[in-house]
């Protein structure tokens, strides 16, 4: 597979586990209280509306380009604190939720894997690319998932940990967030993603696998 096929069949994936993880953020915090989101017009599934044109553009395609690998982001869904009756235990349940839309979405893109496989064989055609965007969706997804429950500012894992942890080391966690994407850069050259998350993924993705009998 050549990298423009492999980018048409990884654009979809990338870009629903991205947008659809910031559209929970704002779903949740809507059911909570807040209809921040819901008055910009973020609680939607069209992904135009949560396009951010570096991380959702620019990065996945220079990384793409360079390594082959697509990774990115999109715009931050808004949540006005102020609207939500418990603050801090509300505010973890906004973060969750994104993370565990992707939990659902691997779940869902380990369907459309499986669902490849009992094609007929006069539609290998189709059955090929769609079982490489189920393996793509199921990997971006559990990467985001993984990445995200990290209790480093400004990821949701820190918003989760904000709830647990006494106000007083809450406000500090806070404090970090400006140094968050130095401090996630620094465990990535450290051996983030060897020990942590490749790890992980790998666990989840082998639990997916026994789940639905997919091939591998």
């Amino acid at each position: 597979m050549n990298k423009i096929q492999l980018l048409a069949i990884s654009i979809i994936p990338l870009i629903f586990a991205i947008t659809l993880h910031e559209a929970a953020h704002g779903w949740m915090a809507n059911r909570l209280g807040d209809s921040t989101a819901k008055m910009l017009g973020r609680l939607t599934l069209n992904p135009i509306r949560h396009i951010d044109p570096v991380g959702t553009i620019l990065v996945p395609m220079v990384m793409f380009a360079l390594s082959g690998f697509i990774f990115g982001w999109a715009k931050p869904v808004p949540v006005n604190t102020r609207n939500l009756k418990n603050p801090r235990k509300d505010m973890a349940a906004v973060a969750i939720a994104g993370p565990a839309s992707n939990l659902l979405m691997a779940f869902g893109w380990a369907i459309v894997w499986k669902l490849a496989y009992l094609l007929p064989e006069s539609l290998v055609w189709a059955a090929v690319p769609l079982a490489l965007m189920g393996q793509v969706g199921v990997l971006f997804n559990l990467i985001l998932m993984v990445l995200n429950i990290l209790p480093i500012p400004p990821l949701d894992g820190s918003r989760i940990l904000a709830w647990l942890v006494p106000p007083r080391l809450a406000m500090q966690l806070d404090r970090m967030e400006g140094y968050g994407i130095f401090i996630i850069i620094a465990l990535l050259f450290l051996g983030l993603w060897q020990y942590v998350i490749y790890p992980a993924t790998t666990f989840i993705t082998g639990l997916l696998i026994q789940i639905f009998a997919l091939p591998h």
